[in-house]
């Protein structure tokens, strides 16, 4: 599996980070078939981010 954006601080990572992060995945397993398992990382990512992108609109409020 690829790194995943987890800071060691156990802060939520910057919506850019997470970003990146799914962006990496997805180009690595461009051209074949994803596994259940890919299925389910790239959910656990999307997660990632949509918390980080809340966070980022709460704190602009």
């Amino acid at each position: 599996m690829p790194p995943s954006p987890s800071p060691p601080t156990g802060a939520p990572p910057s919506a850019a980070d997470a970003n990146e992060a799914i962006r990496r995945f997805v180009r690595a397993r461009r051209g074949r078939s994803w596994t259940d398992e890919d299925r389910a990382e790239y959910a656990r990512l999307l997660e990632i981010w949509t918390l980080a992108v809340r966070g980022a609109v709460v704190e602009v409020v």
